[in-house]
């Protein structure tokens, strides 16, 4: 601990060739939304970024996107959720075996009463937020051994903090992401490794595009939080930033909401807002 406490002092002093200079990044899920807002302040703040993602179209794209704010990123083409990928993908961004920041973005899920979810489609939901979460810390948390240290971010969601009624699976992921970030945080503190999580509320993004310009979807979110707006990408790319960079040096096995305050208050009902069908009936009437 003690070498990385003394590594991030050196930074902090060190600020005018920009806190995060010469430290190597992995951004997994980077083409896009949260993960591209990440990357952005990585690479501005001097660390080298590497951004990772399955479509290599969109990776060149974000790429020259940043080139064109003068900032300076390599991309590997990378499916979280393939071990050899990840593995690969930790390599580039660390050519000599060495990681300092590795963050990954995983997740979805669908609106599925309980009763109603596939047999299978229940466990490939947690699944989908899950493995690329465990994936990047197992190759990225190796090589931060062999850097001396480092810092691991997950992108989980406010969903892990309460219920999410008819969001049984992807709550389940999330939450199962949550722990994985305490259990890691307490078996490789003493490598000098932190690792911790962004609790996203209702962000917008390319995804969530179509929610935003639905008032009628958007309003029940926002009577439940104090701060009454949807949240940008750069609101949680700020976050993943604190937390990768020294500032946090003292920080490990944390969930960092950033959803308005919509956690202090109830999740929305999603049956008073988009036609679902009643599982209670289906199952009175045996149909499943």
């Amino acid at each position: 601990m003690v070498q990385n406490e003394k590594r991030s002092d050196l930074l902090l002093d060190n600020a005018c060739a920009g806190p995060l200079a010469g430290l190597r990044s992995l951004v997994i899920g980077a083409s896009a939304g949260i993960g591209f807002a990440s990357a952005r302040l990585l690479a501005t703040d001097g660390a080298s970024v590497t951004i990772a993602g399955r479509s290599e179209e969109r990776l060149v794209d974000a790429s020259a996107r940043l080139k064109a704010e003068g900032l300076t990123v390599s991309w590997v083409r990378c499916d979280g959720s393939n071990p050899d990928q990840v593995a690969e993908a930790v390599s580039a961004a660390g050519p000599e075996g060495k990681l300092d920041i590795a963050v990954v973005i995983p997740g979805g899920g669908s609106v599925v009463p309980v009763l109603l979810y596939g047999d299978d489609e229940f466990g490939a939901t947690v699944d989908r937020n899950v493995r690329p979460v465990f994936l990047g810390l197992k190759y990225a948390g190796r090589a931060m051994v062999r850097a001396g240290g480092g810092s691991f971010v997950a992108i989980s969601s406010s969903a892990a903090a309460f219920s999410t009624r008819y969001l049984a699976a992807y709550g389940a992921g999330k939450a199962a992401v949550d722990q994985l970030v305490k259990v890691a945080a307490n078996e490789l503190g003493s490598y000098g490794i932190r690792v911790n999580s962004v609790r996203p509320g209702l962000t917008r993004s390319d995804a969530a595009e179509a929610h935003f310009a639905d008032e009628s979807y958007t309003a029940p979110f926002f009577d439940q939080q104090p701060l009454r707006r949807g949240g940008e990408v750069a609101d949680i790319a700020h976050a993943v930033r604190y937390l990768a960079g020294p500032e946090s040096s003292w920080v490990t096995g944390q969930h960092l909401s950033v959803d308005g305050g919509h956690t202090l208050r109830a999740f929305v009902d999603y049956a008073a807002m988009i036609d679902l069908p009643d599982q209670g009936k289906i199952a009175r009437e045996g149909s499943v």
